[in-house]
């Protein structure tokens, strides 16, 4: 199908475009920019006044406990593709598995499905997975999630592995021992609410011992859900150093703090926890200068595991539909242009990933959001398609408003 967009204000961030003009669709890839191609004739008009045309969003962490509702909610919010942790039940740890999901991702139509892989068997740390075969069946790299690798030569060993066949390692740098019985950040407020204390050393014991695996054995690796200013610097001297260590950076640690617990408010406990202002300050200093994209870190929690004590509580938030408005709040709040905030969450990511999507380059794959940046709308359990209806934001006032979401050349949402 042939279509136009018109009217709208195009933002696309990594070809240095932010102009009112109109976009055109043909075979599902982007056919011209301005100006029709040669013969061609829409089917399909979209008029897209008032509102922005970007790439559709590159969610780098987002967790399908129920692989239909959580896709509707991605392409809600504008995310036309969803990078999906192997901590599901069972673990992605076999190819069958991997390949199955990226197949039921297709049947159902909507958000494109990016399995990261299981890196050890059953997560446990110990043997190493398939790779190669999780590879052919559609993974984009290999994780643990949040699980630890608590044997070093474990990893050194997966590490050299996957350097060798240029697999890249995505790991949540946190030490086992350090966090193991913590359920929020050590400092002022976990003591004066008597609650076990997960330290910043966690974070930088763990992100020191992956440099310094990365220094000895060359593998690519990404740091999944940074929570620190001591990680960031770190990070940092070993990106100039050169070394092939990127990051990223949950959105809610962009906006919330330890503070924000209360009093023991358990849709405020996340893993990592929440940190010190001075650690938000420095992730929001880090993003503003392009140093790492902004993920959901979508972890869809049952009613009932949040209706128990903040310690009993599962960690993690809704996000995948509010991605889009808490990365604006956050770029409005740290002074960031609207093309560099739409940066962190389509080319950035993009980028990460090694995908030539993120981008709307005449040739490029049509995933595109519309969106009105003005629009608001409230964010209840009523209004999420998410089968997760846990965020420390409900009942507040959302700005920005996907309208329609294409993937592919397709309207995969229409609101």
């Amino acid at each position: 199908m042939n279509i136009e967009i018109k009217n709208g204000r195009v933002i696309d961030p990594q070809n240095g475009i932010d102009r009112s003009t109109s976009l055109f669709i043909a075979h599902g890839k982007v056919a011209g920019l301005g100006e029709a191609p040669a013969g061609f004739v829409a089917d399909k008009t979209i008029d897209a006044a008032a509102c922005v045309v970007c790439p559709g969003l590159i969610d780098l962490g987002a967790r399908l406990n129920s692989i239909e509702a959580e896709l509707a909610a991605a392409v809600a919010g504008g995310v036309t593709s969803v990078v999906v942790p192997p901590d599901a039940d069972p673990p992605l740890d076999e190819p069958e598995l991997a390949d199955r999901l990226v197949h039921r991702g297709a049947e159902i139509g909507k958000a494109r499905v990016l399995p990261l892989g299981a890196l050890t068997l059953g997560l446990k740390g110990e043997r190493l997975a398939e790779l190669a075969g999780l590879k052919k069946a559609g993974c984009v790299a290999f994780s643990q999630a949040s699980k630890p690798v608590t044997d070093t030569e474990a990893l050194l060993r997966a590490m050299e592995y996957a350097a060798t066949f240029g697999f890249a390692i995505w790991l949540q740098p946190q030490d086992y021992w350090l966090s193991r019985n913590g359920i929020a950040h050590e400092g002022e407020v976990s003591s004066r609410l008597g609650l076990a204390g997960i330290p910043v050393a966690a974070e930088t014991i763990a992100v020191g011992t992956i440099v310094q695996l990365v220094r000895d054995t060359g593998c690519r690796v990404h740091l999944t859900r940074l929570s620190s200013a001591a990680g960031v610097a770190l990070i940092q001297r070993a990106q100039h150093e050169g070394l092939p260590v990127t990051f990223d950076i949950g959105v809610h640690h962009l906006l919330l703090t330890e503070n924000d617990i209360g009093y023991f408010n358990p849709h405020a406990r996340f893993s990592p926890p929440l940190r010190a202002q001075s650690d938000r300050q420095a992730l929001s200093t880090a993003a503003a200068a392009g140093l790492a994209p902004i993920c959901s870190d979508h972890t869809p929690v049952g009613a009932d595991d949040k209706l128990l004590p903040f310690g009993e509580a599962k960690p993690g938030a809704t996000g995948l539909e509010v991605l889009l408005p808490l990365t604006l709040k956050w770029a409005e709040e740290a002074g960031v242009t609207l093309p560099d905030a739409l940066a962190r969450i389509t080319s950035a990511p993009a980028k990460v990933l090694g995908l030539p999507s993120g981008q709307l380059g005449v040739g490029a794959a049509a995933d595109i959001c519309i969106f009105d940046p003005e629009a608001t709308w409230q964010l209840t359990p009523e209004a999420l398609r998410s089968r997760g209806k846990n965020s420390p934001w409900t009942g507040y006032m959302m700005t920005g408003k996907v309208k329609s979401t294409l993937v592919g050349g397709r309207v995969v949402y229409q609101a």
